[in-house]
């Protein structure tokens, strides 16, 4: 029995060409370069991560190295959501400063080895935490408390490293940043909506009405950071080793970044229809509750709070949004995994959930 993530099978239509794999990894991975061409295709194993909706995750194995490529999914066509190259010049600027991220090794953006840009990681060993509690592990109250306080400590960490000095004010510009996602994420559900899906239209203007000025204290913000998004150590379960998936990672507003996080947040007393859409374990007992993270995050780092209801609101659209597009990828034929195909009743339950916020919001 293992409760660590473990890639299995590479999905069929989803396969990598073993001989270009093994190519790139003898011309751009140090330890390879004086190995045997043979030795290493002869010896490399590819499986696939199975979680998440996004980039395609694959393990790769040379006797005892493991590595981790990342390529968009197949008949992806918003480069900004997948760029490889972005991730991997953030990762090489983020590693130095924030230890928890993968250290990255080597990228490449010629389409002729697999039809797109790609790149390859360090393979962090730990425990993802997905839907329901792996198999073997558990949590008392305080422990799953404690976990999510740790959580939220590590988020406020990544918001407090000085971007200038780390050299990373080049992955975004925080001028403008909220007004520019409130119309970035409409415009993009316009264009990712089918014919099955809500339209969103009384959230986008509501958005777009109580949007919130720029603040004063921009931060290097994840925009993907939740519990599916961290490894655990596989030896002491309450202490976070990594963070993962830095594909959207920019310099803006770090409670867009909060908003965005607990827009995955489904808590123990939420309504049954909302927890249909549960992907993390954030119900179990003596987990925190959205209000207690925002608590927490407000007297921790000493921002007003107040206007959170846009910040949640914004997050539960967004959310949305990024399903939506996987949706219509399965809508159009270019994936035949069934998961995306289910994504269509999480843009409408997102949907309710955003239009209760609004109904209860006081902004």
């Amino acid at each position: 029995m293992t409760i660590k993530d473990e890639a299995v099978k590479v999905r069929q239509g989803e396969e990598l060409n073993i001989e270009a794999v093994a190519k790139f990894l003898k011309e751009n991975i140090e330890e390879f370069l004086n190995i045997n061409f043979k030795d290493i295709s002869t010896n490399l194993i590819i499986e696939q991560y199975p979680g998440g909706f996004s980039n395609l995750t694959y393990l790769l194995k040379v006797g005892e190295k493991q590595m981790v490529l990342r390529r968009p999914p197949i008949g992806a066509k918003i480069k900004s959501a997948h760029d490889m190259v972005r991730e991997f010049k953030i990762l090489s600027a983020i590693y130095p400063v924030f230890p928890y991220c993968p250290k990255p090794l080597a990228y490449s953006e010629d389409e002729s080895i697999m039809g797109c840009s790609f790149y390859v990681m360090e393979k962090i060993q730990g425990i993802i935490l997905r839907k329901e509690l792996p198999q073997g592990l558990t949590f008392s109250k305080d422990q799953a408390r404690n976990l999510c306080e740790k959580l939220v400590d590590l988020h406020l960490d990544l918001h407090a490293i000085d971007v200038k000095a780390a050299g990373l004010d080049f992955i975004g510009k925080p001028e403008g940043y909220v007004a520019r996602q409130v119309q970035g994420w409409s415009d993009r559900y316009r264009k990712a909506k089918t014919p099955d899906a809500p339209d969103f239209e009384a959230v986008m203007a509501w958005l777009e009405d109580k949007k919130q000025p720029d603040t004063d204290r921009p931060a290097l913000i994840h925009n993907d950071y939740k519990f599916d998004n961290v490894l655990l150590n596989p030896e002491k379960p309450m202490e976070i080793v990594g963070v993962l998936d830095w594909e959207m990672a920019t310099y803006g507003d770090p409670l867009m970044d909060l908003g965005s996080s607990l827009g995955y947040w489904i808590e123990k007393d939420d309504p049954s229809e909302f927890k249909i859409i549960k992907s993390m374990p954030t119900d179990i007992d003596g987990a925190m509750t959205r209000r207690e993270i925002i608590e927490r995050y407000g007297k921790k780092s000493g921002r007003n709070m107040d206007k959170f209801d846009f910040y949640y609101c914004f997050g539960l659209f967004r959310l949305a949004v990024i399903a939506q597009q996987i949706y219509k990828r399965f809508y159009q034929g270019f994936t035949k995994d069934k998961r995306f195909g289910q994504l269509i009743y999480a843009v409408k339950v997102l949907e309710k959930m955003a239009l209760k916020v609004i109904d209860d919001s006081k902004l």
